[in-house]
């Protein structure tokens, strides 16, 4: 051989390597279907410019120093002349992510029943049947009647 391998270590190797690149492509489609219907916040909080803390789906914690005012009639807080200030980052994921059955046409609720009954049934087995002769030896030939006669399918 040009490599130096037999073929069937070769093909060990492509089969490795089949394997493994399923593994990775089917862990990088499930992180991408995480990534696309959650929802991501990323809330950073700044003290005189500097950061002072960063929280991943929840709110920042403050340092303590914002000033607030409350307002005339004291129902809502005022943030005036601070040193604090936040930062928010929010991605908004996938709400609408189940979908009914009954929104589909009678074509496609026909072909997905068709499918599933097909498919489910797909790995049944089969009923074992009785060999009627599975204990009993085949007839000894006492001459190859082919070979004599010179008669092959081909």
């Amino acid at each position: 051989m040009c490599w130096g391998a037999d073929p069937q270590s070769i093909i060990r190797i492509f089969v490795v390597v089949k394997d493994f690149a399923f593994k990775i492509a089917s862990v990088s489609m499930a992180l991408l279907l995480l990534a696309s219907t959650t929802s991501w916040k990323v809330e950073k909080h700044f003290c005189m410019g500097h950061l002072v803390d960063v929280a991943l789906f929840s709110d920042a914690k403050d340092c303590g120093m914002s000033m607030y005012l409350m307002n005339d009639d004291n129902s809502t807080l005022q943030q005036e002349n601070s040193c604090c200030s936040d930062e928010v980052i929010f991605v908004a994921g996938q709400e609408d992510l189940k979908i009914a059955f009954e929104n589909l046409s009678v074509d496609q609720q026909l072909f997905l029943f068709a499918f599933t009954h097909s498919f489910t049934n797909l790995f049944n087995g089969l009923e074992q049947q009785n060999v009627a002769n599975e204990y009993y030896p085949p007839p000894l030939l006492v001459r190859n009647v082919q070979i004599l006669d010179q008669v092959f399918l081909i």
